[in-house]
């Protein structure tokens, strides 16, 4: 089965999210912790959690995905945005014990001519603040596309963020399809070789989540500009190679296209019409 979804907004509550995901087709969807520019966190019910739960489990709605604010950067120059991701993170975990199995993806952050290196130094940091042992919220890294000072342009710098992080077994990676193109790997023509090259640098073991976005850039652009599916320069003969591949066919799979509701439910009847169960 496919494992398919989109962006909800989270405004109506935890229940709402699940009605419209079951509305639309999908059977799993992504969501902000908070507003995506930042700021205190709406209260989660936990009423409105649990009539969520119980929903999702009648429609067979499972691997959801948070997404923290764009805003948070862990490897900022200034103290203060350090200081941000860390409240950030840390409040978001504490909430997010309230999905049991939930997973929690965040950009690394742009260490601002501080360096790469520094910058890594600083998310590993980060990370060994705000995880514990107690936690069953696995956290993502997602892969970034290397427009200005963005740390996780590449399999190498994700490999080293993970290497430095303390409790390492509850860290994954989600991979941005628009992103990996816009950073230069081939996921077009050689799909394949990306993947090997991943599971050698970072392992497969890692790969929790794909974020399926075609693009309006060229490979190795390092724009990040989303695209609908099958109207960039990805296409979709390489959607339906990727969500059919033998290494990725397990993963849950979101969409973050230009879309509204009605747009997001055309793309999933697409991707399940390309989808081969066997």
């Amino acid at each position: 089965m496919l494992r398919i979804g989109c962006h909800l907004s989270s405004a109506k509550g935890f229940l709402s999210m699940a009605q419209t995901a079951d509305s639309i087709g999908a059977n799993t969807f992504q969501f902000f912790t908070r507003n995506p520019r930042g700021g205190a966190a709406k209260e989660w019910k936990p009423e409105d959690v649990e009539e969520m739960l119980m929903f999702a489990a009648k429609k067979d709605i499972s691997h959801f995905l948070a997404h923290a604010p764009y805003t948070l950067n862990a490897c900022g120059k200034d103290d203060k945005v350090r200081r941000f991701a860390l409240e950030t993170m840390k409040d978001d975990l504490k909430r997010l014990e309230m999905l049991p199995g939930c997973m929690y993806n965040f950009h690394p952050g742009s260490h601002v001519q501080q360096g790469a290196r520094k910058g890594i130094e600083l998310i590993t940091d980060a990370l060994n603040h705000v995880l514990t042992k107690e936690q069953s919220t696995t956290v993502l890294l997602e892969t970034m596309s290397g427009k200005g000072s963005e740390v996780g342009r590449s399999f190498e710098e994700l490999r080293s963020i993970l290497d430095g992080v303390e409790l390492s077994h509850i860290m994954g990676v989600c991979l941005d399809t628009c992103h990996v193109w816009d950073g230069g790997y081939d996921i077009v023509g050689e799909l394949d070789r990306v993947l090997e090259e991943f599971d050698k640098i970072v392992g497969m073991e890692r790969l929790k989540a794909v974020h399926l976005n075609d693009s309006k850039n060229c490979m190795g652009s390092h724009k990040d500009r989303h695209e609908k599916i099958g109207q960039g320069n990805i296409g979709l003969g390489a959607f339906r190679r990727i969500i059919n591949h033998p290494r990725l066919k397990g993963l849950p799979f979101y969409l973050e296209t230009p879309n509204e509701l009605q747009g997001y439910q055309a793309e999933i009847a697409l991707l399940q019409g390309i989808y081969d169960e066997a």
